[in-house]
């Protein structure tokens, strides 16, 4: 490893899926005496790994690689557990004298890590599987709005677009007949190295982004993913799997329940990978201070540029 210096900031690198996230994290780990901490939702589940993009052993040039296959496919791993094994392991890493890198493209684990969740009652799955489908057909402003209904006060400090604390406000409510609001003097603070957080945003031109995202659900196919689905169906996991709603897999599971072909099941999944990849591109633009990366095909320029912003902000935190 060349990279002997260690950085006070934490860099987190976001962006689509497909954008190069896990390249550019690796590249700054070497330059900065720096370890990777996952920020994906699907990473973190084992035996999960083709439509999941993690990189192999072998490709990560020997930079440690934090919160990836620790939970089981059929786990309910929620951002709060996110959250916590997150702060431990930057803890950690700073602790030896090194670089905690954030690398991934799940926005709301990163809001939890950065603004911890009131905890709550035990989620009711029913109940949460109906907010989420109500925030995929109707969107975060419809659930903004029924939180105005139930709890205003709680919805006044809630963002429009910060739909997983919006539903998890209205769990409380439905759940408990309490308000959340009633309830914030129960929120933890915010971690020391919250205020150390910089996000960085890949930001790919549209056409290369969607043409890179069809060709790897092609490759996927290729490599396995329905083989790999019917494993681990065999094996014992069910259909209704936490991991198996994941892009990639939730098509595959129709298929193999007959719902879809196989060719509509691979239309489908890099339909619904590309409206992901836009729903993420709208989630970072409603951050505050992202600094994005511009590139054309070149990502020597998305690592040089923010190269030069992460020296930048290092120098006047100093």
């Amino acid at each position: 490893m060349n990279g002997a210096r260690h950085l006070r900031l934490i860099p987190a690198i976001v962006g689509p899926t497909c954008s190069g996230k896990s390249d550019l994290g690796i590249r700054l780990a070497l330059e900065f005496n720096g370890e990777i901490i996952n920020l994906d939702s699907v990473q973190v589940y084992r035996e999960i790994n083709i439509a999941t993009a993690k990189v192999p052993e072998h490709e990560r040039r020997g930079i440690p690689h934090h919160l990836i296959d620790i939970a089981d496919p059929v786990d309910n791993f929620t951002a709060g557990d996110y959250a916590r094994l997150a702060s431990d392991a930057i803890r950690d890493i700073e602790a030896r004298d090194r670089t905690a890198i954030l690398v991934g493209g799940t926005g709301f684990y990163l809001r939890a890590l950065i603004r911890p969740l009131f905890s709550g009652p035990q989620t009711s799955q029913q109940l949460r599987a109906r907010l989420k489908d109500l925030h995929e057909r109707s969107g975060a402003e419809h659930l903004h709005r029924m939180l105005e209904r139930v709890d205003p006060q709680a919805a006044l400090k809630l963002e429009l677009k910060d739909w997983p604390r919006t539903m998890r406000a209205l769990e409380v409510f439905f759940q408990t007949g309490r308000r959340i609001s009633e309830s914030q003097s129960d929120l933890p603070p915010a971690p020391e190295f919250a205020s150390r957080i910089r996000v960085l945003a890949l930001n790919p031109p549209r056409d290369e982004l969607y043409e890179r995202i069809n060709k790897r659900a092609d490759l996927m196919f290729e490599n396995g993913l329905i083989e790999e689905v019917e494993s681990l169906v065999g094996a014992g996991t069910p259909y209704d799997a936490k991991a198996f709603q994941a892009h990639g897999y939730k098509r595959v599971v129709e298929y193999l329940q007959g719902c879809r072909s196989r060719e509509d099941a691979l239309n489908q999944m890099k339909l619904d990978t590309r409206h992901y990849a836009k729903r993420q591109l709208s989630w970072w633009r409603s951050w505050p201070d992202v600094q994005w990366l511009d590139f054309f095909g070149d990502r020597e320029e998305a690592f040089e540029e923010a190269m030069r912003f992460i020296e930048n902000e290092e120098g006047e935190t100093r």
